[in-house]
């Protein structure tokens, strides 16, 4: 039974291998660190969307919990100094045992979200590059079995490969769209301010708004 299923695990996984290089075939014509760079930016793209779209319910009833006890810290710390009755009475509501265990849960409960929506599309398709543009393979459909020489300050000189390439291309793609993402928001906070924009007041965290739970009816 058991090898039964091995072997269907396996065959699928080579019609899994062969419709990826189906797709990304056609990129070969444009060089190896083309097509190695295309395919890393296209799954971190594709890992980043999941990551934000897909949500498990306990993870997103666990970030409401989170953010309000986050908030009512951050509002008795800011008013510490300037109302201390009121940070005094807020601190009292706080109940440590519950921040931690709302703390360890939402970490926790992120981090297996994250590794179906973001570690395990990203490591299957880091081996699916391994596998097909290993050195004997890339000698064979590109005159060399590496991609690139890194010259580096010391004299040395270093064959970079598929993998080392496909991880690079993953992190930088990461680190742009943060980037991104902090040029945005400044941007957007910038156009708030200006006249005639929405500048509002920030009246603090809404502390009506409490998530069902019971570690918050109590």
């Amino acid at each position: 039974m058991m090898d039964t299923l091995w072997f269907l695990i396996l065959d699928g996984l080579r019609h899994v291998q062969g419709a990826l290089d189906f797709v990304f075939s056609p990129l070969h014509a444009l060089g190896p660190l083309v097509s190695i760079g295309a395919i890393a930016v296209i799954t971190a793209a594709v890992a980043r969307f999941l990551t934000k779209k897909i949500k498990t319910r306990r993870y997103r009833e666990l970030e409401k919990e989170f953010y309000y006890w986050y908030n009512i810290k951050q509002e008795a710390l800011r008013l510490q100094d300037t109302d201390p009755q009121t940070a005094k009475a807020l601190g009292k509501t706080i109940d440590k045992a519950t921040l931690n265990k709302v703390y360890y849960d939402y970490f926790f409960e992120g981090l297996l979200n994250n590794l179906l929506t973001m570690y395990i599309p990203i490591f299957s398709m880091l081996g699916y590059v391994n596998a097909t543009y290993r050195p004997e393979a890339l000698e064979s459909m590109f005159g060399k079995p590496y991609l690139f020489i890194l010259h580096w300050i010391n004299g040395r000189q270093y064959e970079i490969g598929a993998i080392f390439w496909f991880a690079f291309c993953v992190f930088m793609f990461y680190v742009i769209s943060f980037a991104a993402g902090i040029f945005r928001k400044r941007i957007a906070g910038k156009s708030k301010k200006a006249p005639g924009g929405n500048s509002g007041t920030n009246s603090g965290p809404d502390f009506k708004t409490v998530p069902v739970s019971q570690s918050v009816e109590r």
